[in-house]
């Protein structure tokens, strides 16, 4: 019995595939269009895809087009292309503006855009472009009950920029190459105006200005400690009582003051 059952499982699986191999290799449109949309919903996403791709030229312009066309951007989708399933949806999202499926089209599309984006300490370029593509459809459709989501994946992005500015300018401090460090940091400042590395930015320019102050000639040190003895009581007016980086704050700009009173 069991011999039996094996059997008419391996018949009814080749009778299958050669059925598959059938619509693939002939010229009947209707019938690669039905079985791609019966694999698709039965989410045999490759398969279903190798006939969309012969299916999607040949309905363009045609009433099922834009079904086609949704299944084909979603496909990718569900295969983790995201790069093709970004731009078929894009696509979609413009030639069907008024279509039932255009929200959820934008929406993925600029999800698709999300999950391109890479870690924080690689190039940034595909995590800005992101943040771009939802906050597109963020004002497209602003009642969307997507919003949230979608408000949360853009945070989500430009936390992961902002720490990749703040490392990168964090970088320079390590190096020792302080003046760099501190335009870093005051660009850091101007773009990233509330990042929750603020504290830390604020803290590493007020040391980057006091260690550049000490170890410069003895023309500049004064000069020097008084531009740091600026950005120290600029971080306490933020930070007066609590902050990761009081207390180094606190012996930094003590010793500033000890050393600006030897000019006295």
């Amino acid at each position: 019995m069991k011999r039996l059952l094996y059997l008419l499982v391996f018949v009814l699986l080749l009778g299958s595939c050669s059925q598959y191999q059938r619509v693939v290799r002939g010229d009947d449109l209707n019938a690669k269009y039905k079985l791609a949309e019966n694999l698709y919903k039965a989410g045999k996403y490759k398969k279903a895809l190798r006939l969309f791709e012969q299916v999607v030229p040949q309905y363009r312009g045609k009433p099922q087009a834009e079904r086609v066309m949704y299944y084909y951007a979603d496909t990718y989708y569900q295969l983790e292309d995201f790069y093709l399933s970004g731009y078929q949806f894009e696509r979609f999202a413009k030639s069907y503006p008024k279509s039932q499926k255009a929200e959820e089209a934008l929406y993925k599309g600029a999800k698709s855009y999300y999950y391109l984006s890479p870690r924080y300490s690689l190039d940034q370029e595909e995590t800005t472009k992101a943040i771009e593509k939802l906050q597109i459809f963020i004002n497209t459709y602003p009642e969307s009950e997507k919003l949230k989501e979608a408000n949360s994946l853009v945070a989500e992005l430009r936390y992961k920029k902002e720490k990749k500015a703040y490392e990168v300018a964090k970088q320079y401090h390590h190096r020792e190459d302080y003046k760099v460090a501190i335009s870093a940091f005051d660009n850091y400042l101007i773009d990233y105006p509330g990042s929750p590395f603020r504290e830390k930015v604020l803290y590493y320019k007020l040391e980057s200005e006091y260690l550049l102050a000490i170890g410069s000639y003895e023309s500049l040190v004064k000069e020097r400690l008084e531009v740091a003895q600026g950005y120290y009581n600029n971080y306490k007016k933020y930070y007066k009582t609590k902050g990761e980086h009081l207390e180094e704050a606190n012996e930094v700009g003590e010793d500033i003051k000890k050393r600006l009173e030897q000019y006295k």
